[in-house]
C-alpha cells in the first residue's frame, strides 16, 4: 500500500522537475518572445504583464533548483581526506 506521505513526495518531486525542465529548455523562447513583444506593443493589459512576470519568476525558479542541484551533487562527488 502506498502512502500519503510517498505521494506527497513524488509529487512534489515531479513539480520540482517540471520547473527545471521548463526553465532550461523555454527559457531562450520566453525571453524573445517577451522582449520582440516589449518592442512592438505597449503593455496595457494587466493579463499580459502578469503573464511575463510569471514566465520569467518560473524560469527564475528552475534556475535556481538546479543550482542548488548542482552544487549539492559538486560537495557529494569531491572526494575527502580521512
Amino acid at each position: 500500500m502506498i502512502r500519503l506521505f510517498d505521494i506527497h513526495n513524488g509529487i512534489k518531486e515531479f513539480l520540482k522537475y517540471l520547473v527545471v525542465w521548463i526553465s532550461q529548455n523555454l527559457a531562450i523562447p520566453f525571453w524573445t518572445v517577451g522582449h520582440i513583444h516589449l518592442m512592438t506593443t505597449i503593455y496595457e493589459d494587466i493579463h499580459e504583464v502578469l503573464v511575463s512576470c510569471g514566465m520569467n519568476i518560473v524560469v527564475l525558479l528552475g534556475f535556481i533548483l538546479s543550482y542548488y542541484e548542482q552544487h549539492k551533487n559538486k560537495l557529494n562527488d569531491t572526494p575527502r581526506n580521512s
